[in-house]
């Protein structure tokens, strides 16, 4: 369980910073009208989804981690 909950916390993490990164260079370009306050509650929502197929990935894919992949297929 702790692998899979570091794992989880690693993808959730980064699905974060790269949804917010996403929506500060939009506005930044002008394709986005959106505060840093708003940029940051809404880049929660792709990184909650992200933990939430974090956990259906432990009951599809290799038992342990997040992956989808199917356990005799997942690299690790």
């Amino acid at each position: 369980m702790p692998r899979l909950l570091a794992d989880i916390a690693e993808r959730t993490i980064a699905t974060y910073i790269v949804s917010l990164l996403g929506l500060i260079l939009a506005n930044a370009s002008g394709f986005a009208g959106i505060s840093a306050v708003k940029a940051a509650a809404v880049a929660a929502i792709p990184a909650a989804l992200s933990v939430l197929k974090g956990f259906i990935g432990d009951r599809i894919g290799k038992a342990g981690t997040a992956s989808w992949l199917p356990a005799r297929r997942d690299p690790s």
